[in-house]
């Protein structure tokens, strides 16, 4: 088995977490799901985040400790999966919005309803309820560690080699500067995105200036 994240990982701002979990991978079962696509969420200041209604039965876990599962129904039909950051009580999270398959296809095409044209290749796994769905997720798994060995769990996986970011989605309800928010972060060359529209690539590297040789003197 290998080894989880550490809570320390968990343990900052939202901001930093979330494009840090891109590339990281989630393990439950013999499903491997490897992280393409986040959206950061936090409070106060972000009237999209689910803490704007005060601490509730229903988001409690959102408040912490960091390194929990805040796992919620959208809709009544699509579970979603969070993970929570910062510090305890702060009300910050990243939701997992998308993901690529690395083992148990199979497993996560079942729970998807079958290998259909609809649920193979990218539209598998793009999209936060179908995440939730192929990793066979409940309300019950609100506040379940992360961090340690177990039923669900994160461990390091692969880098991107480059990061997008653009504004979350869905979001209609909150204020609009907080819609506009880049807080949404995906790995620039996966095909697993949602919206990718919506996505800016990172700025090109700028090469450092040529140094210019000193001009020898006449004299």
């Amino acid at each position: 088995m290998p080894r989880p994240l550490p809570l320390r990982f968990f343990a900052r701002d939202v901001l930093e977490v979330a494009p840090a979990l891109l590339g990281q991978l989630l393990c439950r079962d013999g499903v491997v799901l490897r992280i393409t696509e986040v959206e950061a969420y936090r409070w106060p200041g972000d009237t999209a985040c689910h803490a704007r209604s005060g601490r509730t039965e229903r988001n409690d876990a959102l408040w912490g400790p960091p390194g929990r599962a805040y796992v919620y129904l959208c809709y009544g039909v699509h579970t979603m999966l969070n993970v929570v950051t910062g510090a305890d009580g702060d009300a910050q999270a990243v939701l997992i919005r998308s993901c690529e398959p690395v083992e148990g296809l199979p497993t996560i095409q079942a729970r998807r309803g079958g290998q259909t044209r609809s649920r193979s290749g990218p539209a598998l796994l793009a999209g936060p309820g179908k995440v939730g769905q192929a990793l066979d997720l409940h309300t019950d798994w609100s506040g379940h560690p992360l961090h340690r060995p177990g039923d669900l769990y994160l461990c390091p996986g692969p880098t991107p080699a480059e990061i997008a970011r653009g504004p979350r989605v869905g979001i209609d309800f909150a204020e609009p500067e907080h819609q506009r928010l880049p807080w949404r972060f995906a790995d620039a060359s996966s095909r697993w995105v949602t919206q990718r529209g919506g996505l800016r690539p990172p700025p090109p590297k700028q090469s450092s200036p040529k140094q210019s040789s000193p001009k020898q003197s006449n004299q």
